[in-house]
């Protein structure tokens, strides 16, 4: 399932993708990202998010580790490999050193254990789209 949160103030053909199987916390992060200014488009489904990714530009993305059917790893490595110069920020609730250890093996640009500071997360984004300070929408 694909969820839209659009934004006027951003591009429309460039959205930051979120990609979680959890639907509440899929609902979540992508709130917190449309209410800082970014348009998103949510996935619940990691291939969804892989076809989509292959004919459309995506700046950056937002994987869940552990999700049902493919692996948030598992979805970097493919990413790679169709778009390269996608940012990848990984979260997961699993602080499992080898596992941020693969993440940053594949490029990881950000990692975060839920729950995690939204301030941080939030700046870590404005970060990687090239914003100095997010743009709170009113």
């Amino acid at each position: 399932m694909t969820t839209h949160f659009p934004n006027r103030d951003q591009p429309p053909d460039t959205p930051i993708c979120v990609v979680e199987d959890d639907p509440t916390v899929l609902r979540a992060i992508s709130w917190l990202l449309a209410a800082e200014g970014y348009d998103i488009l949510g996935f619940s489904l990691p291939q969804e998010f892989l076809t989509h990714v292959s004919t459309n530009n995506v700046p950056l993305v937002v994987l869940d580790v552990w999700m049902e059917g493919m692996s948030g790893l598992e979805v970097q490595t493919r990413l790679r490999a169709i778009s390269p110069t996608t940012k990848v920020i990984i979260m997961t609730a699993n602080a499992d050193p080898a596992t941020r250890s693969q993440a940053e093996a594949g490029g990881v640009a950000a990692f975060f254990v839920k729950p995690f500071d939204t301030d941080s997360f939030v700046q870590a984004i404005a970060a990687m789209v090239g914003r100095r300070k997010p743009a709170r929408v009113p």
